[in-house]
């Protein structure tokens, strides 16, 4: 690991699976190292897999193949700033249709139980925009999705839904 903040990410032996997918489906990301135990631990033997150094959308992280005693939750995610539909819907699609689940507003988990959201830029910019009432009713339309439709949202920002 070269860089000096790395997110760690618990995983039940399936770490390098986790981290051959991110790869393949985000830009920016890759696998950097695979590294196998060199001794037993509590939930390996000597020559598993223990941790495999990945970066996801540019962020430095470490899977670590440490058993069946943590899960991830809502509670951490990871946020992916789209630039158009075509780019929510390949992302959105390729998390949920490779064992992962439909989430509200954007939200959505891998098969892993790793929770990301796919956030348009146009839904950050209609929900955070000047106009109080237009941002209310982006907010509002939002607020029926699963997956983010910025024709929607554009819609309802301007008072056309």
């Amino acid at each position: 690991m070269t860089s000096k903040n790395t997110i760690c990410l618990w995983y039940d032996g399936d770490a390098v699976d986790a981290a051959n997918f991110y790869a393949e489906t985000f830009p920016d990301s890759a696998v950097q190292a695979v590294h196998r135990a060199p001794g037993d631990y509590p939930d390996g033997k000597q020559g598993d897999v223990l941790t495999v150094e990945f970066t996801v959308a540019g962020i430095a992280c470490l899977g670590l193949n440490g058993g069946p005693h943590f899960k991830h939750n809502e509670s951490f995610s990871f946020m992916i700033a789209t630039d158009d539909q075509a780019e929510t819907d390949r992302l959105w699609n390729a998390i949920v249709s490779n064992g992962g689940q439909e989430s509200e507003c954007g939200w959505c988990k891998d098969r892993w139980g790793l929770s990301w959201q796919i956030a348009p830029r146009a839904l950050t910019a209609a929900v955070f925009g000047p106009d109080p009432a237009a941002a209310k009713r982006a907010f509002d339309a939002m607020m029926t999705m699963k997956k983010i439709d910025i024709a929607m949202i554009e819609r309802a920002a301007l008072g056309r839904d």
